[in-house]
């Protein structure tokens, strides 16, 4: 009995299967950057594309050169490819990448640099070929940020505000998740200022500070803790 064919995405999920990881082992010497050459690409990459018989054909659709002067006036070719590579099963079934690449030289290989680079990027988008730089973006948590404190005038605006309610500002710092005056962010003082706006003045217009209130001190105003 005849092997079925495999069509093209279990073709590239099988080729997937096979290569590993390229990492980014040449460097450029003018600008001083690594990066993953198309050799290295093509070493990973050709022997799966020989295993399980999958061919491509490259198509040009949109190329642009012009000339550009480096700094010491020398001249350099600079080729910009736009290129349709379609990937080919052995059963006919096929599916493309279009991409860019781009590609400077002093010589005549603008256009062969471009052209490779644009494979290369194909390669990656439809293999998706892993880099051994990839990391977990969940790993890479920021550290947490030092905390803004209000201030001395901040402060002593949060306290008057206090007073012109007629609530203890022990109890308004407790309502806005505010450990003490001196730990007054400036977020929590925002939070303060926002809702007395939206408070009252109160009959009294000082309360002194040693007064305890009451658990209930700062039930009925329109305060909002800030989150977490």
């Amino acid at each position: 009995m005849e092997e079925k064919k495999k069509n093209i995405y279990e073709t590239i999920t099988a080729v997937m299967a096979e290569i590993g990881s390229v990492g980014k082992e040449s460097i450029n010497s003018q600008q001083g950057f690594m990066y993953r050459g198309i050799d290295a690409v093509m070493n990973a990459l050709n022997p799966a594309l020989v295993k399980h018989k999958l061919f491509v054909v490259p198509e040009i659709l949109d190329q642009r050169r012009e000339e550009r002067q480096t700094a010491k006036g020398g001249n350099l070719i600079y080729s910009i490819c736009t290129i349709k590579y379609t990937f080919y099963a052995e059963d006919g079934s096929s599916i493309s990448a279009t991409v860019i690449g781009e590609g400077m030289d002093s010589g005549d290989k603008a256009t062969n640099k471009a052209m490779s680079i644009a494979f290369k990027y194909a390669c990656f988008q439809v293999f998706c070929i892993p880099t051994e730089e990839m990391k977990d973006p969940d790993a890479e948590t920021m550290p947490p940020s030092k905390p803004v404190y209000a201030t001395k005038e901040q402060k002593q605006e949060f306290v008057d505000e206090c007073h012109r309610i007629g609530k203890p500002k022990s109890a308004i710092l407790k309502a806005i998740g505010a450990k003490s005056l001196e730990e007054l962010t400036v977020q929590q003082y925002e939070i303060a200022m926002d809702n007395f706006k939206k408070t009252p003045s109160a009959a009294l217009d000082n309360l002194k500070e040693n007064t305890t209130p009451p658990d209930d001190a700062g039930e009925g105003l329109p305060w909002n803790k800030p989150e977490k």
